[in-house]
């Protein structure tokens, strides 16, 4: 009598593992999923305008958040106060390289307009401290209101999410124009102008 012999038989999918390079396939198509998922998530919250939260992360066209505070010189700067001209509200830190690239642009778009006091800027403070802020002022110039304590809260408002980023504010208080990344003074000059004549076509 010829003795049957009993192959073993593997647990279910042990087929798979078994075959040359089957664990690293069974991990791809495990990956590769959440990947994707993970992918399209980031590009949503990158690209979304408003948040859960119900931050407005643009706010163009609609009215610039309040801004009320004590300037590193010690006086008090209210936002509304500025109604009736152009205000470049820049967040800023003095540790940040696009930072301080821009500053000179500031510094002569609100020299440009120190005669006519139709615009002007003012700063506010992003994770710093008042000490580096005043020294970054002294160095660098800049004669416009500088906001360093309690900044967090302005930041949340306007939705920042780094610096440097700046809004143009036009003189009804409606924010006109939102910059990521550093600006320029040209830049703010040819929007002020496109929309000072917008304004002038509708009127």
């Amino acid at each position: 009598m010829t003795e049957s012999v009993t192959e073993p038989v593997g647990e279910p999918g042990s087929e798979i593992a078994a075959s040359p390079g089957g664990g690293s396939r069974v991990t791809l198509w495990i990956v590769l999923p959440v990947a994707v998922v993970v992918g399209l998530l980031v590009v949503l919250l990158a690209t979304r305008e408003s948040g859960d939260d119900g931050v407005d992360r643009s706010l163009e066209g609609e009215l610039a958040p309040a801004i009320v505070g004590t300037t590193t010189a010690g006086a008090t700067f209210d936002l509304d106060d500025e109604r009736g001209r152009w205000v470049v509200v820049n967040f800023f830190s003095t540790n940040c390289q696009p930072c301080i690239v821009e500053h000179p642009e500031l510094v002569a778009f609100q020299e440009a307009h120190a005669a006519d006091g139709d615009a002007t800027v003012v700063s506010v403070a992003f994770d710093d401290s008042a000490d580096n802020v005043r020294e970054f002022f002294a160095e660098n110039g800049g004669d416009w209101p500088v906001l360093v304590e309690d900044t967090g809260g302005f930041a949340v408002s306007y939705g920042v999410t780094g610096v440097p980023e700046s809004y143009l504010v036009a003189p009804s208080g409606v924010v006109a124009w939102k910059v990521l990344g550093g600006v320029e003074q040209q830049e703010l000059e040819e929007a002020i102008d496109a929309f000072e004549a917008a304004a002038g076509a509708e009127s």
